[in-house]
């Protein structure tokens, strides 16, 4: 003899009849239903628009929106400055963060420079700054430049 699905009951004790509420106070769920006393969850009709409802006052999960999640407070943001911005100077110059915001690539002098190898170089120029990308390094040297790494004392600058 074979079992099929429509044999399969579930386990003794794992289900129960639906709660009666509002059925005299000898069923323990009579007088308040189980709702308490007054307030807008006891009134019939109730709808309310989600969980963390607060009854129209301004919720706290938009006011306090902006404590989700994890900030680093030591996180150090880098202005990044591509190899092809770097075309814009002539062989054989030096390139410093200094030059990059008189040219108008950087914005400001207050958070380090990081440069990154999207683009060719085809100009041999000394590239100063916080930090190097390994290809915009191999790029550099390749093109006979030099690469040189700025203090980290010197980060911020005032514009």
């Amino acid at each position: 003899m074979s079992i099929g699905a429509q044999d399969l009951r579930p386990s003794r004790g794992a289900t129960h009849s639906k709660k009666r509420v509002g059925r005299g106070n000898g069923s323990g769920t009579g007088t308040y239903a189980g709702k308490g006393l007054k307030g807008q969850k006891s009134r019939s009709g109730k709808n309310l628009p989600y969980d963390a409802f607060e009854g129209g006052q301004f919720p706290s999960s938009r006011k306090f929106h902006v404590l989700r999640g994890f900030n680093n407070k030591w996180r150090v943001e880098f202005q990044p400055v591509n190899l092809a911005a770097l075309e814009r100077f002539e062989d054989g110059s030096a390139v410093s963060p200094e030059s990059l915001r008189a040219a108008g690539v950087l914005r400001n002098l207050n958070s380090p420079v990081k440069i990154l190898g999207n683009g060719t170089l085809t100009r041999k120029l000394t590239v100063s700054a916080h930090r190097f990308s390994e290809s915009a390094r191999t790029k550099i040297e390749a093109a006979g430049g030099v690469c040189t790494v700025i203090a980290a004392t010197e980060e911020t600058k005032e514009d």
